[in-house]
């Protein structure tokens, strides 16, 4: 891959650090990253991505992990049924459309952008996602944003409440034939490069310390010229994971791009389907995460995030039950061996 090509995805990524740009390209349902679409509004893989092989998201957490990479007018409706899905399902298209200063073709548009085959899908799928939200927060009110003059009573009742329905959403979404190849890339590989900036390095950094204890030769690279220099050195048989929320930092788009293109099997771990690190990633693993106050980025998508790499790692030591029993007993008694000398 030349510079200038590195250089033009890590260009891209800039542009939306901190949000998804609009448009940016879906996955697809095979996991590939090769022959997506143009990001013109088909959103059929980005679907996919979230549905295949596990119960379906709620239509929330579609609309959450889809709504950056709308047009502004469907964006407008998407933002009005995640403030409000109750009174939306209530709605009818007409009055929908009035409230978001848009047409009713448009609604109808959203609705196939996140997989629905029109209006009264969504309005009942709204009406179940509400549903399904206020039986689990029945007494609470920690749905919402944390406010300047809450008790530290209610932060810690909001931050609980997000960080469940993080872990919830987005184990209800995992697509479990994506993470089933994810597992037999890492078993199979020869050397696991794991990149991830910021709040994203330390969920990298949990990865390669449990890949390393149970024997896989794994490095985590918090390092934006370190990842690059290590991505260009991998090869076929080895794998390349990337972990970013947005989907568009800079530094792990263009190491995995670099690791992608010398032939290294690509990972990405991210919360939106149709983000800039999908274009590079032969498989997409989502985590579903509603951010508020104080939480952008690097609170509840942390603890998302570090419930898709438990799965991973444990698909992983599962594989082989006995040498990975070996290995944690021969680096525990090393550890408490070292302790009472």
């Amino acid at each position: 891959m030349s510079t200038g090509n590195r250089q033009g995805r890590g260009v891209r990524g800039s542009a939306a650090a901190g949000a998804v740009a609009p448009g940016a390209e879906g996955g697809t349902g095979n996991g590939k990253a090769g022959g997506k679409g143009s990001g013109t509004g088909d959103s059929s893989s980005a679907n996919a991505a979230l549905s295949e092989a596990g119960p379906p998201p709620t239509v929330l957490v579609r609309i959450r992990a889809l709504l950056p990479t709308l047009p502004p007018s469907e964006r407008r409706v998407a933002e009005a049924a995640v403030a409000d899905p109750a009174g939306v399902a209530a709605k009818t298209i007409s009055e929908l459309a009035a409230d978001c200063d848009t047409s009713e073709t448009t609604v109808i548009r959203f609705c196939r952008a996140v997989g629905l085959k029109g209006y009264p899908e969504l309005r009942i799928g709204l009406a179940a996602a509400a549903g399904i939200e206020d039986a689990a927060s029945s007494t609470l009110t920690a749905g919402g944003d944390i406010g300047p003059h809450d008790s530290l009573a209610d932060v810690v009742a909001k931050l609980g409440y997000a960080d469940a329905r993080a872990v919830e959403d987005t184990v209800a979404q995992l697509n479990l034939t994506l993470l089933e190849r994810a597992v037999d890339a890492v078993v199979s590989a020869g050397a696991v490069d794991i990149y991830g900036i910021g709040a994203s390095a330390l969920i990298a950094a949990d990865l390669h310390q449990k890949l390393h204890r149970i024997g896989h030769r794994a490095a985590a690279w918090p390092d934006a010229e370190n990842a690059l220099t290590s991505a260009a050195l991998l090869g076929r048989g080895d794998v390349a994971i990337g972990i970013s929320h947005t989907g568009a930092t800079p530094a792990t788009v263009t190491a995995l791009a670099e690791a992608h293109d010398n032939g290294a099997r690509t990972i990405a771990i991210t919360n939106f389907p149709r983000s800039p690190i999908t274009d590079v990633a032969d498989l997409v693993l989502t985590t579903a995460v509603r951010e508020t106050t104080f939480r952008s980025g690097a609170m509840a998508s942390r603890i998302a995030a570090l419930t898709v790499v438990d799965c991973l790692f444990v698909g992983v030591a599962q594989r082989n039950f006995s040498r990975t029993t070996r290995a944690l007993e021969r680096t525990r008694s090393a550890v408490q061996g070292a302790r009472g000398r």
